[in-house]
């Protein structure tokens, strides 16, 4: 017997080409915001799964915690509605969500922005640097907010980053370490012609799985980062077609 079950179908359906994607992405933070008052609840509290991936020191490919990090994962309330919406879809297969992160404090957001992602892209390409540079930080790492019509995804509560596990168990296979900054982690990537191994064909899956359960609770995929889902930021409202952000700067209660 097959444990996916029903949900069996999202794994066969194919996640959308993102190109066209990636273009409505750009500039996303000039999109309007019309800022709700919601609060942010901690996640774990909420029954929903997950690990602070910048508390932990088990998180690779950094392996320590990095300054700033808190062990808390908090979310705006009605995403986490959303989050316990998905699971209970995924309770009767043995599933659920796991998360890495919520909000995020900006001395994080600044560290990779500022620190870890340009030196990591210096080592990869000496020669890079100024405007290209920051573009390329930018397709992973949002600059920490300065401009409060203009914050970070994951300073406004409404954005997460997680995965699919058996519950209290292991992880499903996504092809990639969370946090991979190559083309690997795109959302599509196992979309793409050509021969693939079995390791391909199930992260294919599986990243099908997580992309559609989200999607039909009203989430929006970042085109770059398979764990990375927003609902009410700016980038939701840019890529979804809406007129307005719901959620602004925010920080835990």
């Amino acid at each position: 017997m097959n444990p996916f079950g029903s949900l069996q179908d999202l794994r066969q359906r194919p996640i959308p080409d993102q190109a066209g994607v990636r273009l409505r992405k750009t500039g996303f933070r000039s999109h309007l915001i019309l800022p709700s008052d919601e609060p942010l609840d901690d996640a774990l509290a909420a029954g929903i799964a997950g690990v602070n991936a910048y508390y932990s020191t088990r998180t690779p490919p950094y392996y320590r915690q990095i300054a700033g990090a808190i062990p808390g994962l908090f979310l705006r309330r009605g995403v986490i509605e959303k989050l316990l919406a998905v699971n209970g879809r995924l309770a009767g297969f043995g599933l659920e969500l796991f998360l890495f992160d919520g909000w995020r404090p900006k001395a994080v957001q600044a560290y990779f922005h500022d620190v870890w992602m340009p030196q990591h892209l210096r080592e990869q390409a000496p020669a890079l640097s100024g405007a290209d540079l920051q573009a390329e930080v930018e397709k992973y790492w949002s600059a920490p907010s300065v401009d409060e019509h203009s914050p970070a995804p994951h300073e406004t509560g409404g954005a997460t980053d997680l995965t699919l596990r058996w519950r209290g168990g292991e992880m499903l296979w996504m092809g990639s370490l969370f946090d991979d900054v190559t083309a690997i982690a795109h959302r599509d990537h196992f979309e793409r012609d050509g021969d693939v191994s079995f390791s391909d064909v199930e992260a294919r899956a599986n990243r099908r799985l997580l992309h559609w359960v989200m999607a039909e609770e009203g989430l929006i995929g970042h085109p770059d980062e398979w764990w990375h889902f927003s609902f009410g930021d700016q980038l939701w409202a840019r890529l979804g077609g809406f007129e307005a952000a719901l959620y602004g700067l925010s920080s835990p209660p």
